[in-house]
């Protein structure tokens, strides 16, 4: 798999961890008292809000895993030497480049084009000549 199949994979992760994250806090997070004026939320301590306190902590390690393992990607695609300079003018060889094939490919095609009318007319000619009992000339 390329280096940059990898960096999506990984950004999708990175964007489910945080969804899962951001869904279990809001869940599972106790109830808070917005306001004195309001009564103050029952308090059922249970077996979730005992794990409330390490699930947390343990999906936010997953997700700096997650964006360390991203950040060793990104620090692994190859840099472009030179600087944009050196860029620019490789875009221009290859451009050049691009258009001189383009230049043969499109005389090919002329000359595939011609040569698909001869055949045509040949063919024509032949059936001509078949549905009219002629010989050959």
């Amino acid at each position: 798999m390329d280096i940059i199949s990898q960096l999506q994979e990984k950004v999708d992760q990175i964007a489910i961890l945080a969804v899962n994250t951001f869904g279990n806090l809001q869940r599972d997070a106790p109830p808070v008292r917005l306001s004195p004026n309001y009564p103050e939320p029952p308090s059922n301590p249970t077996e979730d809000t005992e794990n409330f306190t390490e699930l947390p902590k343990l999906m936010s390690a997953e997700l700096v895993k997650a964006a360390k393992q991203f950040d060793a990607l990104v620090n692994a695609l190859p840099l472009g030497e030179g600087g944009e300079e050196a860029q620019l003018k490789r875009i221009a060889e290859l451009q050049a480049e691009n258009d001189a094939i383009g230049q043969e490919l499109q005389k090919q095609l002329e000359a595939a084009e011609k040569e698909l009318k001869q055949v045509q007319e040949l063919y024509s000619q032949a059936a001509d000549n078949c549905l009219n009992m002629k010989k050959p000339d």
